[in-house]
């Protein structure tokens, strides 16, 4: 992740470049000098606020099918019944 840092001067000159630093991370806005706002993609600040997705949505997400899972199979047996 890569933390990027704009004056509000360099923003209002070129918001599209603003706009692809945070594809990489944040982007400070300083405001004559000291940090004032963040920019950031919205699914960045989804991440951060915890919203809720749904199923499907999570499932699809980018890069899901690279995690590896460790699942050991459970073998069920049946017990013997007593009719007697």
């Amino acid at each position: 992740m890569t933390v990027t840092t704009l004056s509000s001067r360099e923003l209002d000159r070129d918001v599209s470049s603003a706009k692809k630093a945070a594809q990489n991370g944040p982007v400070i806005i300083t405001d004559r000098g000291k940090p004032s706002h963040v920019l950031m993609t919205y699914d960045e600040f989804e991440r951060l606020s915890g919203k809720r997705r749904s199923l499907a949505v999570a499932l699809s997400m980018p890069g899901l099918s690279e995690i590896e899972r460790a699942s050991a199979r459970i073998a069920i047996e049946p017990r013997e019944v007593d009719l007697t």
